[in-house]
């Protein structure tokens, strides 16, 4: 309690302290370190306080994407009737790296029309996010990037641009040409100016304190077109699965408006930009004089470190005043008599019942939590930690729409923080459909919090709290398997693919046969299969799976699934096997190697084939079938793949499809003995040229027609099942196939 007290009398003294940074008539601002106290900066994303230094990206010892803004929390004036505009912005910062191999990111000065959000990670540098095709913020950016984005035409991994609302950079200067390596560690002092008169902007960057004679970049612009009344300054900082420290130790910075003309004078060196506008030697303006180089001290910080704070500005003297009045106050107070003293014995009495009444609901709430907590974990058996619904709240930003990463089953995944650790998380919001929704949760927490291995998304712990259920795992940097296949405009590499489908395989063989009791997984698909910064795929939502003892027979349950991936027997069935696991990880295969979808409504330019629909049907197994049938299988393969994959190693990884989409399942192979195929340790046996036929026993239909495939109109219904064709079976299967829904 005394703490807490501590506490809260230094939030009030914090509250009473203002910056002594300068506005003038809100015309005109000038800040330092020096002046500024930390109610002047807005920490936004990863940036942080460290040692009097402003950290913009996560101090972790693994390799971690993320992103980080600090601005000054009042907006500067860039626009001013019949004025121009002039500021001067000096900071000292630097990039360090724990692992020097693991590079990738940049910071970026910026001037922003928002202060309440931070970009993405990775190339985006934290100034724009790839979720958002528009966004109505814009934005000035002078970016200090470290690794080479192809998607934004960068020029190496140590260079200077202009950002006008686009990663782009209109305007480029290498830093090689003057020496500057970012990614050393050391401090680097940059100069950024503009003079609105002559609408020149200057860039600057040495290692000394003292600036340049010749600027890095020079050119023209006119800064109205991009600004608003009221800006924000600061800086922004990301990581791109690396582990590179962004840090500003120094930064001041001083606006102003004028009006008249001002001498100008020429700019040369061979630093210099060339403007597009005026070319070579164009008559620039001064800017204004730079601030003094920093002192080596620390900016005032009151909150830093509370236990021993930092001495605040001092106030008028007025500690034996303040005394002596409270020593004449007592002594009045008891010259009052009794009445008086009664009165506020009294109060004091009311408020200590308050406060205890206000402790006892605390309790009482925690208490109702953890009972609460208690009943949900007898239900559960060997689980991972259990976080709080507040901490996951903080670390995804109050389920911030910005923040959603994919859509699965039976919720909505956002991407997190971990407020303890700064770790990345996936967090699954579990949806709520009666009861189904805590039996979802219950499977998944259950089963996967008992799995060991690489290939498995690691399940790192739980919440339920506050009637939501949530799900918290590692975070996968590349995403899932789907969106990396048709999402991305890169190609994913051969080398890739074929690496993550032995994964996976390599995880299915340890459910099926290397677990306690075995996992039948019933939801293997793409969009289930995350994969992290080295592309390994992991394969993730176990909210369908059931755990059978090993040569038990399965239970017929309602078909559960995603069309495109099920076996015939299983929607038909309504029995999960090992075997209908396998049959959906061959339609995987097939994916994979083909660049297409399980199911097309119309085949159109995508992957294998040239975009023709050879095979008759929109069903990606039966068309690969039909390409062996006619010995053109190497044919399916990804023409997006050019030449970049071995002829014989693709022509493997399809049959290997093909045999584990066999019809019979009986036929296709155990994930065992597909591992050893897809590594080379066993030979693919001959697989039949036609697609064969399946025997198929009416005994064993625990489902009807009607049941498996609910999403058919009654007139398609009647069709098929009036039908006397010998092959109506396989019509069955195509139309089902076709519906492309996902019966649950």
């Amino acid at each position: 309690m005394l703490k807490l007290i501590l506490l809260i009398s230094q939030f009030l003294l914090l509250v009473t302290l203002t910056s002594t940074s300068k506005t003038n008539d809100d015309s005109s601002t000038v800040f330092d370190f020096g002046t500024l106290a930390l109610t002047s900066l807005k920490l936004l994303g990863d940036a942080h306080l460290n040692n009097g230094t402003i950290s913009l990206s996560l101090d972790l010892p693994v390799p971690n994407s993320g992103s980080g803004r600090v601005l000054y929390n009042k907006p500067v004036r860039f626009k001013k009737s019949a004025h121009f505009f002039t500021f001067s912005c000096f900071f000292t910062f630097s990039v360090k790296n724990l692992n020097p191999s693991s590079i990738g990111g940049g910071l970026a000065f910026v001037i922003s029309s928002d202060d309440q959000t931070v970009g993405d990670s990775g190339g985006f540098l934290g100034l724009l996010n790839n979720q958002i095709s528009s966004s109505s913020s814009s934005f000035v950016g002078i970016e200090f990037d470290t690794l080479m984005d192809v998607e934004f035409n960068d020029i190496n991994g140590n260079h200077v641009g202009l950002d006008l609302n686009d990663l782009v950079s209109t305007q480029v200067g290498d830093l090689s040409a003057v020496d500057i390596d970012i990614k050393s560690g050391d401090l680097i002092n940059a100069w950024i100016e503009y003079d609105g008169e002559s609408k020149v902007f200057n860039v600057s960057v040495s290692y000394s304190t003292q600036k340049p004679v010749d600027p890095l970049l020079s050119f023209h612009l006119d800064l109205d077109q991009y600004v608003n009344d009221f800006m924000f300054v600061g800086f922004s900082a990301s990581t791109q699965g690396s582990t590179e420290i962004h840090t500003i130790d120094w930064w001041s910075f001083s606006s102003s408006f004028h009006a008249g003309q001002r001498p100008l004078t020429p700019v040369n060196g061979p630093g210099a930009g060339v403007s597009p506008v005026s070319g070579p030697g164009a008559i620039v303006s001064p800017p204004p004089p730079p601030p003094p180089p920093p002192p080596r001290t620390n900016f005032y910080l009151p909150m830093e470190n509370f236990s021993n704070p930092s001495p605040p500005p001092s106030l008028a003297p007025a500690a034996s005043n303040h005394e002596s009045t409270a020593s004449k106050c007592h002594d009045q107070l008891c010259k009052k008599g009794p009445g008086a003293v009664a009165g506020v014995v009294t109060a004091s009495a009311f408020v200590f019942v308050v406060f205890a009444g206000v402790l006892i609901w605390v309790f009482s709430k925690k208490f109702k939590s953890v009972k609460k907590s208690e009943y949900l974990t007898s239900e559960i058996i060997r689980t991972p930690r259990e976080f709080s619904y507040k901490d996951l709240k903080v670390a995804t930003r109050t389920f911030s729409p910005v923040r959603v990463i994919g859509h699965g089953a039976f919720g909505t995944v956002y991407k997190g923080v971990l407020p303890e650790t700064g770790q990345l998380v996936a967090v699954k919001k579990c949806s709520h459909n009666g009861g189904q929704g805590k039996e979802e949760f219950l499977s998944e927490l259950s089963i996967i919090g008992t799995l060991r291995h690489r290939n498995l998304l690691s399940l790192q712990g739980w919440c339920h709290e506050k009637g939501e259920i949530l799900l918290v795992y590692d975070f996968m940097a590349n995403g899932s398997l789907d969106k990396a296949l048709f999402e991305t405009r890169f190609v994913l590499l051969w080398i890739h693919r074929r690496k993550i489908l032995i994964g996976v395989a390599s995880a299915l063989a340890y459910l099926h046969q290397e677990c306690e009791n075995q996992v039948i997984h019933r939801d293997v698909k793409t969009s289930n299969i995350m994969l992290d910064e080295g592309f390994n795929g992991k394969l993730g939502d176990f909210g369908l799976a059931r755990q059978v003892e090993h040569d038990k027979s399965p239970v017929a349950t309602v078909t559960a699934g995603t069309m495109g991936y099920l076996a015939p027997e299983y929607l038909l069935t309504g029995k999960a096997t090992e075997k209908t696991d396998v049959f959906s990880f061959g339609a995987v295969i097939l994916e994979v190697a083909t660049g297409r979808r399980p199911i097309q409504k119309e085949c159109s330019n995508v992957g294998g084939g040239g975009g023709k629909n050879d095979g008759g049907s929109s069903n990606l197994v039966d068309w690969v079938w039909s390409l062996h049938r006619e010995e053109r299988l190497i044919s399916a393969a990804d023409l997006r793949l050019g030449n970049e994959f071995d002829i014989e190693e693709m022509r493997k990884i399809l049959l290997v499809g093909l045999l584990c989409s066999h019809p019979d399942q009986h036929s296709r192979p155990t994930m065992r003995l597909v591992v050893q195929m897809l590594v080379g340790e066993t030979e693919v046996p001959i697989v039949p040229k036609s697609k064969p036929s399946m025997g198929f026993s009416t005994s064993h239909l625990l489902m009807t027609l009607q049941d498996s495939v609910s999403d058919f109109n009654d007139d398609e219904l009647n069709r098929i099942s009036t039908s006397s064709d010998e092959n109506s079976f396989d019509g069955i299967l195509q139309v089902a196939a076709s519906s492309q829904v996902t019966a649950v």
